[in-house]
């Protein structure tokens, strides 16, 4: 879908259907729209063009453009992109700060009430799932002990991601097969929900229900091999874009000491490709295969989620079809 920013936006929920089913007049929009799907699907600009229809404004529910500075690599849209439309939760932490689906829900779910107020709609959108669905969801998460994380964070950086992961699928196989092995952080944190609440990590992992809000849940997806070339061509765009020069200025802000910002894609392959002395544009490959490894845990996560209406991302009129399923609904 090409973006366009013509034509004037519509103010207020109420559009004119383009389902000829439903052409009798208007139709009043969700009180919540969310995007979600897979990285390089097209998320951000339909957001937009949502948005400018119903009279709404966008919600990022993507972790990693919550950071200030990581623009290049998270393909944050720039402003000339956002057509004017007012976009909240982004560029609100510094690379050192930790991100957290509870702050988040909080932040978000503040926002979304404000807009639902004034008789605008949120457009929620981004490929983090439990962040989308920490909003739209009744979801409670477990607390978290200062002395417990403290414990387990010197035993990760005493005994290394392998050892951590070896007693997280001990203790909790379930959520060890959800998790990569790499990923010190959330092994530090399923272990401390293991222990505080002397229950599998695998049991408070949320299922979708129920809803807090009326919302519509519209996913794009497509073709396995056509997003696998739409990876590789985005990758490579970001490299001659000037990913390296922005990790490298982001070094200089703290990037390699956030527990989660330097965890994101491409950002933690070039850091990995300059501590190894090697040429940090090789990065791109390793970068574009760990994409295609988080497209799959994204469909995994979308597909349990049966509220979900699903369009492909080729549709030769995304707006239309998604207007559509607004007006359906």
């Amino acid at each position: 879908m090409a973006l366009t920013c013509s034509g004037d936006r519509t103010r207020g929920s109420v559009i004119t259907s383009t389902d000829p089913a439903a052409r009798s007049g208007p139709v009043m929009s969700p009180r919540a729209v969310a995007i979600v799907g897979p990285t390089a699907t097209g998320k951000s600009d339909l957001a937009v063009q949502l948005a400018r229809a119903l009279g709404g404004e966008v919600i990022n529910a993507d972790a990693m453009q919550l950071y200030r500075g990581m623009d290049i690599g998270t393909a944050k849209l720039p402003l000339a992109r956002r057509c004017g439309v007012r976009h909240h939760l982004l560029d609100i932490f510094d690379v050192t700060e930790t991100a957290s689906a509870a702050a988040y829900q909080w932040a978000a779910r503040r926002v979304v009430e404000e807009l639902l107020a004034v008789s605008q709609v949120p457009v929620l959108v981004g490929g983090s799932g439990l962040y989308v669905q920490a909003v739209l969801d009744e979801l409670d998460f477990p607390g978290t002990d200062p002395d417990v994380r403290a414990q387990l964070e010197a035993d990760l950086a005493e005994q290394g991601t392998v050892a951590l992961y070896r007693r997280l699928h001990r203790l909790d196989p379930v959520a060890a097969g959800r998790i990569l092995p790499s990923n010190g952080r959330r092994l530090v944190r399923a272990l401390e929900v293991i222990r505080l609440t002397g229950r599998p990590f695998s049991a408070a992992l949320p299922l979708p229900g129920p809803t807090r809000y009326r919302a519509l849940i519209i996913g794009l997806d497509t073709d396995p091999a056509v997003l696998d070339a739409r990876v590789d061509a985005r990758v490579d765009r970001m490299f001659r874009d000037g990913l390296v020069a922005e990790v490298h200025d982001l070094l200089s802000l703290g990037l390699r000491e956030g527990r989660t910002a330097s965890r994101a894609l491409g950002y933690q392959q070039v850091i990995a490709a300059l501590d190894a002395g090697a040429d940090p544009a090789g990065a791109a490959g390793p970068t574009a295969q760990a994409t295609r490894r988080f497209i799959r845990r994204q469909r995994s996560w979308f597909r349990r989620d049966g509220r979900i209406r699903w369009l492909d991302s080729q549709h030769p009129d995304l707006l239309e079809a998604a207007l559509a399923l607004v007006a359906h609904e």
